[in-house]
């Protein structure tokens, strides 16, 4: 269950940070409202999550995947570049959440 949670909280942030710009500065009230729901909602689960899941390998998974997620959707939906080298910076960022993954539980 403490997976599923981090899973909701990685969407809730990445929905929230995808706000971010369509908040122009925080002046436009319903995309802020969304934006600032959002990371709630992602603090809150996060903080559920770590009760079962190790912090360190939680938030390798929080960061890694919520920013690879929001490099597509910048991508996708917001026409920014994604060229060789940052597609390289995002494998690197994936690989380093598996090797957190993998050796997690070990000291």
């Amino acid at each position: 269950m403490a997976y599923v949670l981090l899973g909701i909280a990685i969407l809730a942030e990445v929905v929230a940070t995808s706000l971010i710009k369509s908040t122009a500065g925080f002046t436009r009230v319903w995309p802020t409202l969304g934006c600032l729901t959002g990371y709630v909602l992602a603090f809150l689960l996060l903080a559920q999550a770590v009760k079962e899941i190790p912090v360190g390998v939680a938030y390798a998974l929080w960061s890694g995947l919520g920013t690879a997620a929001i490099v597509a959707i910048g991508a996708v939906f917001l026409g920014e570049s994604v060229g060789p080298v940052k597609l390289v910076g995002i494998a690197l960022i994936i690989a380093g959440v598996v090797i957190v993954n993998l050796t997690g539980e070990q000291h």
